[in-house]
């Protein structure tokens, strides 16, 4: 062989060699893209995306500091003091059927620091809302009383687990609930509570004025009570005028056969506001059976309340609130009560 022809075999078998390690050669693996949390503008503000999904999340709540002051309040004392924290996971995504609403409120509250009964933490609000439907534990429409603290418009816990369903518009909603009832509230002796009750809702609004009616039926009782609520955008400011009747004493309504009452919400400027307020009882509740679980009826005595409350935001995310309420009761004694709160919201 001559020396060309060995260089040119050379050169060939050192290029097939080169080709061979080149296909088994190792690759380093790009790194994956980083998803970044994005913002959710689809249903308000807040709101941002789950990674990986097309559910917005948002998380909000508050922190409350506050003071109530009354007649024994705390066992003999006239003040009691309470913390209270609140947190709220609120999650939307679109469906075929609309929009997907869940809520997920876990609150705190602490009065003192043994841990006793009146400390505890507890699901607020847990359920799911979807085509007018929303099932779970919730808030249900006798919670929607005025902004100020001088009206008692309900009784008895306002939170249940209930079946609702709400047709809404912008200028009008109407709505059917039914719920179970058994915190402790026995209409009968020796009963043990597990009641069921249905509500009735509907509202419109017409320029500046909003009128509400509501209505409860207790099945245990077989009793119930009809709520009217109406505001008008007065001047600088909102009138509040309301009333209730009930047919007998019901887990909804035990306070006193009728009750009227109003309040009007001076608005001074974006931060202040002055609600005073007044509300007539007739008929007040009687005397209650079962060491105080069992109302019976209503006597022939009347009441009345006066007081105001004053709001004032602080600054952004934390605001205010004073009330200072006197009740005048036939056959009772005068009472001053009210409370005095700090809030931080997010």
């Amino acid at each position: 062989m001559t020396i060309k022809a060995f260089l040119f075999a050379s050169a060939a078998a050192l290029s097939t060699a080169s080709g061979a390690f080149a296909a088994d050669a190792i690759v380093a693996a790009e790194p994956e893209p980083m998803e970044y949390v994005r913002v959710c503008d689809a249903f308000g503000t807040g709101y941002f995306y789950i990674p990986g999904t097309e559910t917005c999340l948002k998380i909000g709540g508050y922190i409350r500091f506050q003071t109530d002051f009354g007649r024994d309040e705390s066992g003999t004392s006239d003040w009691n003091t309470f913390t209270r924290a609140q947190l709220e996971f609120t999650a939307k995504n679109d469906t075929e059927f609309g929009t997907l609403t869940s809520l997920v409120a876990l609150r705190t509250n602490a009065r003192n620091s043994s841990g006793s009964s009146d400390s505890n933490t507890f699901l607020d609000e847990g359920y799911f809302d979807i085509a007018g439907f929303r099932v779970g534990m919730q808030y249900n429409w006798w919670d929607n009383d005025l902004s100020g603290e001088t009206d008692v418009l309900a009784s008895n816990d306002t939170r249940h687990n209930a079946i609702r369903y709400m047709y809404e518009t912008d200028a009008f909603s109407a709505g059917v609930a039914v719920e179970e009832l058994e915190d402790g509230y026995a209409t009968k002796l020796g009963e043990a509570a597990n009641n069921v009750g249905v509500l009735g809702q509907i509202s419109g609004t017409v320029g500046g004025v909003t009128a509400y009616l509501l209505g409860g039926y207790d099945t245990d009782t077989e009793e119930g009570a009809i709520r009217a609520i109406v505001y008008a955008d007065i001047g600088p400011g909102q009138l509040g005028v309301y009333g209730a009747y009930a047919t007998g004493a019901n887990y909804y309504y035990e306070e006193s056969e009728w009750t009227a009452g109003a309040q009007y919400e001076l608005k001074i400027n974006d931060k202040f506001a002055i609600t005073p307020g007044f509300q007539y009882f007739g008929k007040v509740a009687r005397a209650s059976a079962n060491n105080g679980t069992l109302f019976t009826g209503f006597s022939g005595d009347d009441a009345w309340t006066a007081g105001v409350t004053v709001d004032y935001k602080i600054t952004d995310g934390l605001k205010t609130k004073v009330s200072v309420q006197y009740r005048d009761e036939d056959n009772a004694d005068d009472e001053v009560f009210g409370f005095l709160r700090l809030q931080r919201d997010f």
